[in-house]
C-alpha cells in the first residue's frame, strides 16, 4: 500500500508552494509578458514614451539581412558547439571510464574547465589563437602554412568561439556520460565480448543504446546552452565581430537594446529567439525522443 501526505489545513499545502509560484511569476512570467508587450512598441532610448505599432517590429527584422545573417549564424554556430561539445564528452568519458589509475584525480581535473567562468574561458583561448602572440596560431603558420588570423576573418573567428563555447560545456557532458558509463551492466559487455563482438559492435549494440537517454537531454541542453550561455565568450574575445560573422541571435539584442538602445526591436527579436528554441526543443521531444530507449 503506498501511503500518502495528509495535511491537516486544506491551506498549508498551498502555503508551502507559493514561494516558488512568486518566484516564478516575479523572474519568468512577468518579464516574459513585458518582452512580448514591448515587441509590440516603439520606445524612445530610455523607454519613457512608448508607441504601440504592433507587429511592426517584427516585420522590419525579416526584412534586415543583418538580422537574417544572424539567425544563420546562430543555427550553424549552435549546431557546432553542441556537436562538437557532445562527441568530445562522449570520448572523454569513454576513456575516463576505462581509466584503472587515479581515476579520482583524472575526473576532477576534467571537471574543472566547468567552473570557469566564460569570459575568462574567452580570454585563454584568445591568448592560444590570437595571431600576433598565440601559441597555437603560430604553430599553425610555421608548421602547417595556415595563415590564421580570427581578428581579420570572419570564418576563423566564428571557429574559434566554437572552440571555446564547446571546451566549456565538454566538462558538463563528460559528468552525465560518465555517470551515464557507471550505470551500464558490465556483464552485458562482457556477455557481449564473450560472443565474439568486438569494441566497435559493443559501442553501436549496446553501449549507445543504453546512452541514449543521457545522449538525449545532453542534446536538449546543449542546443540551450549553445543558444543562450555563450554571450560571455563572444562579448570576451570577438564582441560580434569581424563583419558580424559571430553575431549571435543573443548577442544581437544585446547590442541592439543596450547598446543601439532600439528597445522595441531589440523585445521582438527576444520573442523570436525564445520562439526558436521552443520550437527546437519541441521537435527534439517529437522527434528524436522516438529513438531513446529506455531501460525498464
Amino acid at each position: 500500500m503506498i501511503k500518502r501526505a495528509h495535511f491537516k489545513s486544506g491551506l498549508l499545502p498551498y502555503l508551502l508552494i507559493l514561494p516558488q509560484i512568486l518566484v516564478t511569476l516575479t523572474f519568468f512570467y512577468w518579464p516574459a509578458i513585458q518582452g512580448i508587450l514591448q515587441s509590440m512598441m516603439l520606445s524612445d532610448p530610455f523607454g519613457q514614451r512608448n508607441q504601440w505599432v504592433w507587429f511592426d517590429n517584427f516585420s522590419d527584422l525579416f526584412a534586415d539581412p543583418l538580422y537574417l545573417k544572424s539567425v544563420a549564424i546562430t543555427l550553424g554556430f549552435s549546431s557546432a558547439t553542441a556537436i562538437t561539445a557532445l562527441l568530445f564528452g562522449l570520448f572523454i568519458a569513454s576513456q575516463a571510464n576505462r581509466a584503472l589509475k587515479a581515476k579520482a584525480v583524472i575526473r576532477t581535473l576534467l571537471i574543472w574547465p566547468y567552473a570557469v567562468a566564460p569570459a575568462i574561458s574567452g580570454i585563454l583561448w584568445l591568448f592560444l589563437l590570437h595571431p600576433n602572440y598565440g601559441v597555437v596560431a603560430f604553430f599553425l603558420k610555421r608548421t602547417l602554412g595556415i595563415d590564421w588570423n580570427p581578428i581579420l576573418d570572419g570564418f576563423d573567428a566564428l571557429v574559434m568561439i566554437v572552440m571555446a563555447s564547446a571546451w566549456k560545456q565538454i566538462s558538463y557532458n563528460f559528468v552525465f556520460f560518465l555517470a551515464g558509463f557507471q550505470a551500464i551492466p558490465h556483464s552485458l559487455i562482457e556477455a557481449a565480448a564473450m560472443d565474439g563482438a568486438g569494441p566497435t559492435r559493443r559501442f553501436w549494440t549496446i553501449i549507445l543504446p543504453l546512452l541514449s537517454p543521457t545522449l538525449f537531454f545532453l542534446m536538449v541542453m546543449n542546443i540551450i546552452y549553445a543558444f543562450f550561455d555563450t554571450f560571455g565568450v563572444i562579448h570576451t574575445i570577438t564582441q560580434g565581430g569581424p563583419g558580424g560573422m559571430t553575431t549571435t541571435m543573443v548577442y544581437k539584442v544585446y547590442k541592439d537594446g543596450f547598446v543601439g538602445l532600439n528597445l522595441g526591436s531589440s523585445a521582438a527579436q527576444s520573442v523570436i529567439l525564445m520562439a526558436l528554441i521552443i520550437t527546437i526543443t519541441v521537435l527534439q521531444f517529437k522527434y528524436v525522443e522516438r529513438k531513446v530507449q529506455y531501460a525498464g
